[in-house]
Protein backbone atom coordinates (compact mmCIF):
# COMPACT_ATOMS: atom_id res chain seq x y z
CA UNK A 1 0.00 0.00 0.00
CA UNK A 2 1.36 3.22 -0.71
CA UNK A 3 1.42 6.05 1.69
CA UNK A 4 -0.34 9.32 1.88
CA UNK A 5 1.64 12.22 1.55
CA UNK A 6 0.77 14.00 5.26
CA UNK A 7 0.24 18.02 3.67
CA UNK A 8 -2.17 20.86 4.58
CA UNK A 9 -4.19 22.33 2.47
CA UNK A 10 -3.34 25.58 1.26
CA UNK A 11 -4.11 28.75 3.33
CA UNK A 12 -4.19 26.38 6.48
CA UNK A 13 -1.94 25.16 8.77
CA UNK A 14 -0.92 23.38 11.63
CA UNK A 15 0.29 24.65 15.10
CA UNK A 16 3.22 23.35 17.33
CA UNK A 17 3.29 23.81 20.60
CA UNK A 18 6.05 26.01 20.62
CA UNK A 19 3.01 28.18 18.59
CA UNK A 20 0.03 26.89 20.06
CA UNK A 21 1.01 27.65 23.91
CA UNK A 22 1.45 31.66 23.31
CA UNK A 23 -1.88 31.26 21.22
CA UNK A 24 -3.97 29.94 23.93
CA UNK A 25 -2.23 32.48 26.27
CA UNK A 26 -3.55 35.36 24.45
CA UNK A 27 -7.22 33.44 23.76
CA UNK A 28 -7.16 33.85 27.49
CA UNK A 29 -5.90 36.97 28.20
CA UNK A 30 -7.99 37.83 25.93
CA UNK A 31 -11.01 36.29 27.63
CA UNK A 32 -10.20 37.90 31.13
CA UNK A 33 -10.33 41.38 29.50
CA UNK A 34 -13.89 40.77 28.22
CA UNK A 35 -15.20 39.58 31.01
CA UNK A 36 -13.33 42.28 32.80
CA UNK A 37 -15.79 44.42 31.54
CA UNK A 38 -18.89 42.63 31.55
CA UNK A 39 -19.11 40.22 28.29
CA UNK A 40 -20.57 36.93 28.75
CA UNK A 41 -19.19 34.28 26.48
CA UNK A 42 -21.37 32.43 23.88
CA UNK A 43 -21.10 30.01 20.76
CA UNK A 44 -23.10 29.33 17.55
CA UNK A 45 -22.32 26.68 14.78
CA UNK A 46 -20.43 26.82 12.40
CA UNK A 47 -22.29 26.16 9.99
CA UNK A 48 -25.28 28.35 8.87
CA UNK A 49 -28.45 28.72 6.43
CA UNK A 50 -26.02 30.31 3.15
CA UNK A 51 -28.61 33.07 3.13
CA UNK A 52 -28.04 34.08 6.82
CA UNK A 53 -24.31 34.87 5.64
CA UNK A 54 -24.22 36.36 1.92
CA UNK A 55 -25.01 40.08 1.49
CA UNK A 56 -24.11 40.77 5.08
CA UNK A 57 -20.48 41.52 4.45
CA UNK A 58 -19.33 42.50 0.84
CA UNK A 59 -19.27 41.02 -2.37
CA UNK A 60 -16.17 39.93 -1.94
CA UNK A 61 -17.13 38.19 1.37
CA UNK A 62 -19.63 36.49 -0.61
CA UNK A 63 -17.36 35.16 -2.74
CA UNK A 64 -15.02 33.83 -0.08
CA UNK A 65 -17.56 31.51 1.86
CA UNK A 66 -17.17 27.83 2.24
CA UNK A 67 -20.49 26.86 0.74
CA UNK A 68 -21.98 23.52 -0.34
CA UNK A 69 -25.06 21.33 0.18
CA UNK A 70 -25.42 19.45 3.36
CA UNK A 71 -26.90 15.45 3.10
CA UNK A 72 -30.56 17.27 3.27
CA UNK A 73 -30.13 18.88 0.28
CA UNK A 74 -30.07 22.40 2.43
CA UNK A 75 -27.80 25.32 1.01
CA UNK A 76 -24.91 26.01 4.08
CA UNK A 77 -21.83 27.88 4.42
CA UNK A 78 -19.35 27.86 6.90
CA UNK A 79 -18.87 31.27 8.77
CA UNK A 80 -16.71 34.11 7.30
CA UNK A 81 -16.55 36.21 10.32
CA UNK A 82 -18.61 35.83 14.05
CA UNK A 83 -19.96 39.07 13.57
CA UNK A 84 -23.24 38.57 10.99
CA UNK A 85 -24.00 35.04 13.18
CA UNK A 86 -24.49 37.39 15.83
CA UNK A 87 -26.68 39.45 14.11
CA UNK A 88 -28.87 36.27 14.09
CA UNK A 89 -28.03 34.77 17.24
CA UNK A 90 -29.50 38.07 18.81
CA UNK A 91 -32.48 38.12 16.64
CA UNK A 92 -33.33 34.50 17.36
CA UNK A 93 -32.57 35.23 21.47
CA UNK A 94 -33.21 38.82 22.40
CA UNK A 95 -36.58 37.51 24.27
CA UNK A 96 -34.14 35.64 26.71
CA UNK A 97 -30.70 37.94 26.68
CA UNK A 98 -32.35 41.25 27.51
CA UNK A 99 -30.70 44.58 25.92
CA UNK A 100 -28.73 45.85 26.37
CA UNK A 101 -26.28 42.77 25.42
CA UNK A 102 -22.86 42.53 26.00
CA UNK A 103 -21.33 39.11 24.51
CA UNK A 104 -17.78 37.77 23.09
CA UNK A 105 -16.65 35.09 21.41
CA UNK A 106 -13.43 33.55 20.49
CA UNK A 107 -14.01 30.54 17.56
CA UNK A 108 -12.15 29.64 13.80
CA UNK A 109 -13.77 31.57 10.98
CA UNK A 110 -13.41 30.32 7.18
CA UNK A 111 -12.38 32.56 4.03
CA UNK A 112 -11.19 31.51 0.70
CA UNK A 113 -8.86 34.33 0.38
CA UNK A 114 -5.44 34.74 -0.95
CA UNK A 115 -3.16 33.38 1.80
CA UNK A 116 -0.39 36.22 2.84
CA UNK A 117 1.78 36.74 5.84
CA UNK A 118 -0.12 36.99 9.09
CA UNK A 119 -3.07 35.63 7.14
CA UNK A 120 -4.61 31.70 6.37
CA UNK A 121 -8.20 30.67 4.80
CA UNK A 122 -8.89 29.44 8.50
CA UNK A 123 -8.59 31.68 11.61
CA UNK A 124 -9.76 32.67 14.81
CA UNK A 125 -11.17 35.98 15.70
CA UNK A 126 -11.88 37.35 18.85
CA UNK A 127 -14.91 39.38 19.31
CA UNK A 128 -16.64 41.27 21.52
CA UNK A 129 -20.03 43.49 20.63
CA UNK A 130 -22.70 45.46 22.86
CA UNK A 131 -25.81 44.51 21.36
CA UNK A 132 -29.24 46.84 21.35
CA UNK A 133 -28.14 50.20 22.51
CA UNK A 134 -26.74 53.32 20.50
CA UNK A 135 -25.39 54.86 23.42
CA UNK A 136 -22.05 56.77 22.34
CA UNK A 137 -20.86 54.99 25.77
CA UNK A 138 -20.96 51.69 23.99
CA UNK A 139 -18.79 53.52 21.50
CA UNK A 140 -16.27 54.83 24.11
CA UNK A 141 -16.22 51.08 25.89
CA UNK A 142 -14.97 49.47 23.05
CA UNK A 143 -12.12 52.07 22.26
CA UNK A 144 -10.79 51.61 25.73
CA UNK A 145 -11.30 47.43 25.64
CA UNK A 146 -8.97 47.80 22.81
CA UNK A 147 -6.41 49.92 24.37
CA UNK A 148 -6.71 47.44 27.59
CA UNK A 149 -6.77 44.07 25.24
CA UNK A 150 -3.41 45.37 23.31
CA UNK A 151 -1.87 46.69 26.74
CA UNK A 152 -2.29 43.73 28.05
CA UNK A 153 -1.32 41.32 25.71
CA UNK A 154 2.16 43.19 26.37
CA UNK A 155 1.99 46.18 23.65
CA UNK A 156 3.18 49.58 24.37
CA UNK A 157 3.69 50.91 21.16
CA UNK A 158 0.18 50.86 19.08
CA UNK A 159 -2.27 53.37 17.95
CA UNK A 160 -5.82 53.11 17.76
CA UNK A 161 -7.52 54.42 14.62
CA UNK A 162 -11.32 55.64 14.72
CA UNK A 163 -13.46 57.27 12.17
CA UNK A 164 -17.00 57.55 11.85
CA UNK A 165 -18.43 56.63 8.31
CA UNK A 166 -21.70 59.36 8.99
CA UNK A 167 -19.04 61.86 8.57
CA UNK A 168 -18.43 60.56 4.74
CA UNK A 169 -22.24 59.65 4.29
CA UNK A 170 -22.98 63.40 5.44
CA UNK A 171 -20.44 64.37 2.66
CA UNK A 172 -21.50 62.25 0.11
CA UNK A 173 -25.27 63.66 0.68
CA UNK A 174 -23.91 66.91 0.22
CA UNK A 175 -22.42 65.96 -3.04
CA UNK A 176 -25.99 64.43 -4.21
CA UNK A 177 -24.04 61.07 -4.19
CA UNK A 178 -25.85 59.21 -1.24
CA UNK A 179 -27.17 56.02 -3.70
CA UNK A 180 -23.27 55.28 -4.20
CA UNK A 181 -22.28 55.07 -0.66
CA UNK A 182 -21.13 51.33 -0.56
CA UNK A 183 -18.90 51.58 -4.18
CA UNK A 184 -17.45 54.29 -2.93
CA UNK A 185 -16.49 53.15 0.42
CA UNK A 186 -14.82 49.63 -1.25
CA UNK A 187 -12.89 52.54 -3.67
CA UNK A 188 -11.69 54.75 -0.43
CA UNK A 189 -10.74 51.43 1.64
CA UNK A 190 -8.25 50.70 -1.07
CA UNK A 191 -6.64 54.24 -0.16
CA UNK A 192 -3.78 52.95 1.99
CA UNK A 193 -3.09 50.20 -0.80
CA UNK A 194 -3.31 51.43 -4.50
CA UNK A 195 -2.77 55.40 -3.95
CA UNK A 196 -4.78 58.91 -4.49
CA UNK A 197 -4.97 58.86 -8.10
CA UNK A 198 -5.66 54.53 -8.84
CA UNK A 199 -8.38 55.51 -5.89
CA UNK A 200 -9.91 58.40 -7.80
CA UNK A 201 -9.21 56.34 -10.84
CA UNK A 202 -11.64 53.34 -9.32
CA UNK A 203 -14.29 55.52 -7.60
CA UNK A 204 -14.91 57.62 -10.48
CA UNK A 205 -15.46 54.04 -12.78
CA UNK A 206 -17.16 51.83 -10.03
CA UNK A 207 -19.49 54.43 -8.36
CA UNK A 208 -19.72 57.19 -11.39
CA UNK A 209 -18.54 59.90 -9.45
CA UNK A 210 -17.14 63.46 -11.74
CA UNK A 211 -13.66 64.13 -11.02
CA UNK A 212 -14.34 66.94 -8.63
CA UNK A 213 -16.84 64.85 -6.66
CA UNK A 214 -13.84 62.14 -6.37
CA UNK A 215 -11.80 64.81 -5.21
CA UNK A 216 -13.64 66.43 -1.99
CA UNK A 217 -13.97 62.92 -1.17
CA UNK A 218 -10.49 62.33 -1.14
CA UNK A 219 -10.00 65.33 0.39
CA UNK A 220 -11.86 64.39 3.49
CA UNK A 221 -9.53 60.84 3.31
CA UNK A 222 -6.54 63.33 3.63
CA UNK A 223 -7.58 65.12 6.58
CA UNK A 224 -5.20 64.60 9.41
CA UNK A 225 -3.42 65.84 11.95
CA UNK A 226 -3.89 65.64 15.60
CA UNK A 227 -7.30 65.22 16.99
CA UNK A 228 -8.18 68.97 17.41
CA UNK A 229 -6.80 69.75 14.04
CA UNK A 230 -8.55 66.88 12.43
CA UNK A 231 -12.52 67.93 14.45
CA UNK A 232 -11.58 71.89 13.38
CA UNK A 233 -11.14 70.81 9.44
CA UNK A 234 -14.47 68.57 9.17
CA UNK A 235 -17.05 71.04 9.26
CA UNK A 236 -15.94 73.13 5.85
CA UNK A 237 -15.14 70.06 4.23
CA UNK A 238 -18.13 68.50 4.44
CA UNK A 239 -19.93 71.52 3.73
CA UNK A 240 -21.86 71.85 7.18
CA UNK A 241 -24.02 68.88 6.58
CA UNK A 242 -26.38 68.41 9.24
CA UNK A 243 -25.53 64.56 8.88
CA UNK A 244 -21.92 64.97 8.98
CA UNK A 245 -22.44 67.52 12.00
CA UNK A 246 -23.72 64.79 14.39
CA UNK A 247 -20.81 62.26 12.93
CA UNK A 248 -18.58 65.21 13.57
CA UNK A 249 -20.18 65.35 17.37
CA UNK A 250 -20.53 61.65 17.94
CA UNK A 251 -16.51 61.36 17.00
CA UNK A 252 -15.48 64.59 19.35
CA UNK A 253 -17.98 62.63 22.10
CA UNK A 254 -15.87 59.07 21.38
CA UNK A 255 -12.42 60.98 21.50
CA UNK A 256 -13.09 62.84 24.57
CA UNK A 257 -14.75 59.64 26.38
CA UNK A 258 -11.77 57.43 25.69
CA UNK A 259 -9.21 59.96 26.87
CA UNK A 260 -11.91 59.72 29.81
CA UNK A 261 -11.28 55.76 30.11
CA UNK A 262 -7.62 55.95 30.36
CA UNK A 263 -6.63 55.52 26.86
CA UNK A 264 -3.54 58.16 25.97
CA UNK A 265 -3.72 60.28 23.27
CA UNK A 266 -0.99 58.90 22.05
CA UNK A 267 -2.49 55.43 21.10
CA UNK A 268 -5.57 57.47 19.58
CA UNK A 269 -5.44 59.17 15.72
CA UNK A 270 -8.41 60.37 14.68
CA UNK A 271 -8.41 58.53 10.96
CA UNK A 272 -10.99 59.66 8.22
CA UNK A 273 -9.34 57.86 5.71
CA UNK A 274 -10.36 54.27 7.12
CA UNK A 275 -13.40 52.78 5.71
CA UNK A 276 -13.39 49.15 6.69
CA UNK A 277 -14.70 47.09 3.76
CA UNK A 278 -17.24 45.69 5.28
CA UNK A 279 -20.97 47.15 3.72
CA UNK A 280 -22.43 46.42 7.16
CA UNK A 281 -20.66 49.06 9.70
CA UNK A 282 -22.92 52.39 9.82
CA UNK A 283 -20.75 54.51 12.09
CA UNK A 284 -17.50 55.01 14.33
CA UNK A 285 -15.50 52.08 12.82
CA UNK A 286 -12.13 51.06 14.14
CA UNK A 287 -8.40 49.51 13.03
CA UNK A 288 -5.90 49.30 15.68
CA UNK A 289 -1.83 48.98 13.84
CA UNK A 290 1.26 47.95 15.64
CA UNK A 291 3.51 51.16 15.70
CA UNK A 292 6.80 49.03 15.00
CA UNK A 293 5.21 46.84 12.55
CA UNK A 294 2.75 48.91 10.23
CA UNK A 295 3.25 46.73 7.08
CA UNK A 296 1.47 43.52 8.51
CA UNK A 297 -1.94 45.41 9.01
CA UNK A 298 -4.54 46.27 11.71
CA UNK A 299 -5.05 43.49 14.50
CA UNK A 300 -8.09 44.85 16.27
CA UNK A 301 -10.68 46.10 13.59
CA UNK A 302 -14.51 46.78 14.01
CA UNK A 303 -17.04 49.06 14.38
CA UNK A 304 -20.90 50.32 14.53
CA UNK A 305 -23.70 48.28 12.69
CA UNK A 306 -26.89 49.48 14.00
CA UNK A 307 -28.70 47.84 10.99
CA UNK A 308 -27.73 44.11 10.47
CA UNK A 309 -29.92 42.69 12.68
CA UNK A 310 -32.94 44.43 10.64
CA UNK A 311 -32.11 41.54 8.58
CA UNK A 312 -33.41 38.65 10.65
CA UNK A 313 -36.31 40.60 12.97
CA UNK A 314 -38.11 43.54 13.17
CA UNK A 315 -36.69 44.39 16.37
CA UNK A 316 -34.32 47.40 16.62
CA UNK A 317 -30.92 45.48 17.33
CA UNK A 318 -28.13 47.97 17.11
CA UNK A 319 -24.26 46.70 17.79
CA UNK A 320 -21.07 47.82 18.05
CA UNK A 321 -17.68 45.75 18.40
CA UNK A 322 -14.42 45.09 17.48
CA UNK A 323 -12.27 41.94 16.81
CA UNK A 324 -8.77 40.74 17.50
CA UNK A 325 -7.08 39.37 14.58
CA UNK A 326 -4.90 36.67 17.10
CA UNK A 327 -3.33 34.70 14.22
CA UNK A 328 -1.81 37.86 12.57
CA UNK A 329 -1.17 39.65 15.96
CA UNK A 330 0.34 36.52 16.54
CA UNK A 331 2.42 36.29 13.06
CA UNK A 332 3.66 39.36 14.48
CA UNK A 333 5.20 38.75 17.38
CA UNK A 334 7.29 36.33 15.91
CA UNK A 335 8.20 38.92 13.37
CA UNK A 336 9.09 40.74 16.75
CA UNK A 337 10.99 37.78 18.82
CA UNK A 338 8.18 38.36 21.48
CA UNK A 339 7.41 34.71 21.31
CA UNK A 340 8.69 32.67 24.22
CA UNK A 341 10.91 30.16 23.60
CA UNK A 342 9.53 27.10 24.91
CA UNK A 343 7.16 24.04 23.28
CA UNK A 344 5.81 22.82 26.90
CA UNK A 345 3.39 24.37 29.39
CA UNK A 346 5.17 22.67 32.47
CA UNK A 347 7.71 24.84 34.85
CA UNK A 348 9.55 21.86 35.97
CA UNK A 349 10.77 18.49 34.87
CA UNK A 350 10.91 15.50 37.28
CA UNK A 351 14.11 13.86 36.31
CA UNK A 352 14.02 9.77 36.44
CA UNK A 353 17.16 7.63 36.43
CA UNK A 354 16.79 5.10 39.76
CA UNK A 355 13.51 2.68 38.69
CA UNK A 356 13.39 1.31 42.33
CA UNK A 357 12.05 4.73 43.31
CA UNK A 358 9.31 5.58 40.54
CA UNK A 359 6.75 5.94 42.90
CA UNK A 360 8.66 8.49 44.76
CA UNK A 361 9.20 10.53 41.37
CA UNK A 362 5.67 10.15 41.26
CA UNK A 363 4.89 11.74 44.42
CA UNK A 364 7.55 14.51 44.11
CA UNK A 365 5.45 15.60 40.83
CA UNK A 366 2.12 15.49 42.56
CA UNK A 367 2.97 17.67 45.70
CA UNK A 368 4.27 20.52 42.94
CA UNK A 369 1.22 20.20 40.68
CA UNK A 370 -0.55 20.69 44.46
CA UNK A 371 1.47 23.77 44.80
CA UNK A 372 0.01 24.71 41.20
CA UNK A 373 3.60 24.49 39.92
CA UNK A 374 2.76 22.60 36.48
CA UNK A 375 5.38 19.23 36.36
CA UNK A 376 5.91 17.18 34.23
CA UNK A 377 7.98 13.56 34.69
CA UNK A 378 10.50 11.82 32.28
CA UNK A 379 8.62 8.63 31.34
CA UNK A 380 11.96 6.74 30.56
CA UNK A 381 15.24 5.81 33.25
CA UNK A 382 17.32 6.81 31.27
CA UNK A 383 21.12 8.76 31.66
CA UNK A 384 20.21 12.46 33.32
CA UNK A 385 22.19 14.01 30.20
CA UNK A 386 20.00 12.87 27.88
CA UNK A 387 16.76 13.93 30.15
CA UNK A 388 18.55 17.57 30.79
CA UNK A 389 18.75 17.78 26.98
CA UNK A 390 15.24 17.17 26.01
CA UNK A 391 14.59 19.43 28.77
CA UNK A 392 16.15 22.30 27.31
CA UNK A 393 15.08 21.33 23.77
CA UNK A 394 11.33 21.92 25.09
CA UNK A 395 12.23 24.72 27.42
CA UNK A 396 11.78 23.98 30.71
CA UNK A 397 12.54 26.69 33.07
CA UNK A 398 14.03 24.17 35.78
CA UNK A 399 14.53 20.24 36.68
CA UNK A 400 14.34 18.31 39.55
CA UNK A 401 17.12 15.96 40.18
CA UNK A 402 16.84 12.65 42.71
CA UNK A 403 19.09 9.86 42.96
CA UNK A 404 19.28 7.15 45.38
CA UNK A 405 21.25 9.13 47.31
CA UNK A 406 19.41 12.47 47.83
CA UNK A 407 16.42 9.75 48.40
CA UNK A 408 17.67 7.91 50.87
CA UNK A 409 19.43 11.27 52.48
CA UNK A 410 15.94 13.58 52.11
CA UNK A 411 17.46 15.78 49.76
CA UNK A 412 16.82 16.67 45.80
CA UNK A 413 18.65 18.96 43.65
CA UNK A 414 16.96 21.78 41.54
CA UNK A 415 18.62 23.00 38.41
CA UNK A 416 18.40 26.23 36.61
CA UNK A 417 18.40 25.57 33.59
CA UNK A 418 19.20 28.67 31.25
CA UNK A 419 22.22 29.06 34.04
CA UNK A 420 23.07 25.58 34.64
CA UNK A 421 22.96 26.63 38.23
CA UNK A 422 22.21 23.84 40.73
CA UNK A 423 21.18 23.86 44.90
CA UNK A 424 20.33 20.95 46.84
CA UNK A 425 17.14 21.48 48.65
CA UNK A 426 16.06 19.72 51.62
CA UNK A 427 12.62 17.40 50.70
CA UNK A 428 10.35 14.63 51.69
CA UNK A 429 7.12 13.66 50.99
CA UNK A 430 5.22 14.50 53.86
CA UNK A 431 7.10 18.11 54.32
CA UNK A 432 7.71 19.47 50.17
CA UNK A 433 7.66 22.99 51.53
CA UNK A 434 11.01 24.59 51.31
CA UNK A 435 11.41 22.65 47.64
CA UNK A 436 7.93 24.11 46.65
CA UNK A 437 8.98 27.63 48.28
CA UNK A 438 12.20 27.75 46.41
CA UNK A 439 10.99 26.45 43.00
CA UNK A 440 8.61 29.40 43.49
CA UNK A 441 10.80 32.10 44.12
CA UNK A 442 13.21 31.02 41.23
CA UNK A 443 10.13 30.41 38.61
CA UNK A 444 9.21 34.78 39.67
CA UNK A 445 12.19 35.80 39.44
CA UNK A 446 12.39 34.41 35.85
CA UNK A 447 9.40 35.65 35.19
CA UNK A 448 10.02 39.44 36.54
CA UNK A 449 13.42 39.43 34.60
CA UNK A 450 11.52 39.02 31.71
CA UNK A 451 8.59 41.21 32.19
Amino acid sequence: MSLIQPRTLKGFRDYLPAMMIPREGMMQTAREVFRSYGFSPIDTPVLEYLEILTGKGSDETDRQIYRFQDNGGRDVGMRFDLTVPLARFAAQHAAKLGMPFKRYHIAPVWRGENPQAGRYREFVQCDFDTIGTESVLADIEAVAVINRLLSTLGFDRFTIHVNNRVVLSGLLEHLGLADQTVPILRSLDKLAKIGRDKTAAEMCEAAGVTDAQAESVLRLAECDGDAETVLAQLPEITGGNEKAAAGIERLTQIYQGAIASGVPASRLHLDVSIARGLDYYTGVIFETTLDDLPGIGSVCSGGRYDNLAGLYTKQHLPGIGASLGLDRLLAAMEQMDLLPDASTPASVLVTFFEKSYRDDYLRLAANLREAGIAAEVYPDAKKLGAQLKYADQRGFPMAVIAGGNEWSEGKCQIKTLATKSSEEINYSHDQPGELIARIKQCLDAKQNSAD
